[in-house]
């Protein structure tokens, strides 16, 4: 790990959306390899302390993170209330993608091999956008996610490689992840942790879903930066 990537201080960057804008941490280390696009879960977003440690994991790592709010600020506020925004898969698949179309029109990052990492109901979005989106999107990593919620039509649709992760402790979770499992075509696998509830909360149980998601983006991102 070099100092360089111990002291990384992400950019805020600012993100055109339909009529709105959308905040994000863009951290970028020295030679990256990638760009992983976080898609947060319900009620939850840049801030989120769970995905920050995955995202330090994957900067020393070499890849770029852009972790971003896909609520607005009123929204989420809304949300607060009545749920409304946080289920609606729909709203946040468009979101990841005109996000994705942002990062790729940026001159430093249009090198970049993009990935998504999505928790909760933000794994279904990114996946969604994934079979959207084709062969842009180069890898997917889930968290503890609801990937049932994309739907079978849109899991077999997704041509990017796919790790699903769950705890081995949130039983309800492990089975709808082994069914949208089944559904995928693309090059895929499905992690348990042992021992892990549904926020990995159990000591090093975090550790382990970052160590695997970094192997994870740095064999596809790597691999489709290196095509000819």
């Amino acid at each position: 790990m070099s100092s360089a990537n111990s002291t990384l201080v992400p950019r805020e960057v600012r993100i055109p959306v339909g009529d709105v804008w959308l905040y994000g941490d863009l951290a970028m280390p020295p030679g990256f390899q990638g760009l992983v696009l976080f898609a947060h879960g319900s009620g939850s977003g840049r801030h989120s302390a769970r995905n920050r440690q995955v995202a330090q994991h994957l900067q020393h790592a070499g890849i770029a993170t852009l972790l971003f709010d896909l609520l607005t600020a009123q929204e989420e506020r809304a949300d607060l209330h009545t749920r409304e925004h946080r289920f609606d898969i729909s709203l946040l698949a468009r979101r990841m993608q005109d996000a994705t179309a942002w990062a790729a029109a940026q001159p430093e990052l249009r090198h970049a091999a993009i990935g998504y990492f999505g928790a909760s109901t933000g794994s279904a979005a990114a996946l969604i956008a994934a079979a959207l989106l084709g062969r842009q999107i180069a890898a997917v990593v889930s968290r503890g996610g609801r990937p049932d919620l994309a739907g079978p039509v849109a899991l077999a649709a997704v041509t990017a490689p796919t790790l699903l992760i769950v705890g081995g402790a949130d039983d309800e979770v492990i089975e709808l992840n082994r069914q949208a499992h089944a559904h995928l075509r693309c090059e895929k696998s499905l992690a348990v942790v042992p021992g892990a509830t549904h926020l990995f909360e159990e000591a090093g149980a975090l550790e382990q879903v970052a160590q695997l998601a970094s192997s994870w983006f740095t064999t596809y991102l790597t691999s489709l930066r290196n095509t000819p």
